[in-house]
């Protein structure tokens, strides 16, 4: 019998859920293949997600429209279900065509279109439920109540597909969605380098919803094997170079998101199973020493990446 040598991952508990989580999540987008993503097949797919259990992570994000995504966590891991927390999104339109790259695709929150989501996506991922629903692409409260959307989610809840509601959340409509005080989880948008929603992601977390944190391996960079762009440009401007002690920018990066104390899991994709087992190894190191993560905070936000101020939206 073969021996698991890996060593554990650490967790925090997402939110009021009582979910241990693994502070380091896979963000399973990067699964959904052509014409949005990149090519991967379907043997390639199995082996990623094999490797995500293997490595200990037990936090897997998807949704109905990354492609492929949710029918290959369905081939390939639904025997392994036990091991996994699995969280989804509703809102995308069933049924509808890939969008085209650089577009967006359409959201509809009606009780139809959520309720049928939640049904594809617990046959496509062989499950008979899932841990987190995640309404997609930050609806307002407004579009919510039009469509009674989170008493659908609820009624999806008492029969026992869904365990928990969640909200990918952004500014501005995520001030009305934490006031609600409904949602269980909130994914948002964080990293060193893309601090807008550090005051939400903190009003969020005091309110006792889960953080799930995704971008906080500020994407772009190590998905590619580079840093450039324009989140890289921030490093360069806030001069972190000589806080590394022999870090690279990415464990810097990834290693500044595990600091914050308000983020339970960071999910974070790839394809590459080298970038998988460096991601473990960092989450491993966890948070950095705390005077090297002040500092950064501190150079980040002289250098213009500060966090956006909330503001209530009525």
């Amino acid at each position: 019998m073969r021996r698991n040598l890996v060593p554990t991952l650490p967790t925090r508990q997402l939110g009021r859920t009582g979910l241990q989580v693994t502070t380091l999540g896979f963000g399973a987008m990067e699964l959904r293949g052509e014409p949005r993503g990149r090519p991967v097949d379907s043997k390639q797919a199995g082996v990623v997600l094999n490797a995500v259990l293997d490595a200990g992570i037990n936090y897997i994000d998807t949704s109905i429209d990354y492609g492929a995504s949710e029918e290959r966590i369905g081939e390939h891991i639904s025997h392994r279900r036990s091991e996994y927390y699995l969280a989804s999104k509703c809102g995308c339109l069933v049924g509808a065509a890939p969008a085209e790259r650089g577009e967006r695709q359409s959201h509809v929150f009606t009780r139809e279109n959520i309720v049928n989501g939640v049904n594809q996506s617990l046959r496509r991922m062989k499950t008979d439920y899932l841990d987190v629903v995640q309404f997609h692409a930050s609806p307002s409260k407004d579009v919510l109540e039009e469509n009674d959307a989170i008493e659908t989610l609820r009624a999806l809840q008492q029969e026992g597909k869904i365990r928990f509601l969640g909200m990918s959340g952004t500014l501005p409509n995520i001030v009305d969605q934490i006031e609600m005080g409904v949602f269980d989880v909130f994914q948002i948008p964080w990293s060193a380098l893309q601090r807008e929603h550090e005051d939400a992601l903190a009003a969020a977390a005091k309110a006792g919803a889960g953080i799930v944190v995704r971008g906080g391996a500020a994407q772009g960079g190590q998905s590619e094997g580079r840093q450039s762009g324009a989140k890289w440009d921030w490093w360069k401007a806030a001069g972190l170079d000589d806080l590394l002690d022999g870090m690279s920018p990415v464990e810097f990066i990834l290693r500044y998101t595990f600091s914050n104390p308000d983020m339970d899991t960071n999910i974070v994709g790839t394809l590459n199973l080298e970038h998988l087992r460096s991601n473990a190894e960092v989450a491993q190191k966890g948070p950095l020493p705390e005077h090297i993560y002040e500092e950064a905070r501190l150079r980040l936000t002289a250098a213009g990446m500060a966090p956006q101020r909330l503001e209530a939206t009525a």
